[in-house]
């Protein structure tokens, strides 16, 4: 019996706090592409990050924990999410 992988999932995250300017798009590219995960990041003109990562349900929801701490130096407040129809991203880049 072949093992089947199951779908992968889409989140869009929004991550509120001191995130700008402590190299938290930077350190998620990283963590993102560690884990096997495809998406990207960017700051917004309020002051969040927002991103996008699509893979396997565990893995999105690890990175998803690891939003909440961010990096060293961020001072994460908030962390929202929502589910997304899978895009088949290929890469995980950092969007200006």
């Amino acid at each position: 019996m072949q093992n089947q992988s199951l779908p992968p999932v889409r989140v869009r995250v929004f991550i509120s706090g001191l995130v700008q300017g402590v190299g938290y798009r930077y350190s998620t590219r990283e963590r993102a592409k560690n884990l096997g995960l495809t998406g990207w990041v960017r700051n917004l003109p309020d002051g969040r990050v927002e991103a996008v990562f699509e893979g396997d349900k565990t893995t999105v929801e690890s990175v998803i924990d690891w939003c909440r701490r961010g990096p060293m130096g961020a001072e994460v407040s908030d962390v929202t999410w929502e589910y997304e129809e899978p895009q088949g991203d290929r890469t995980f880049e950092i969007r200006r």
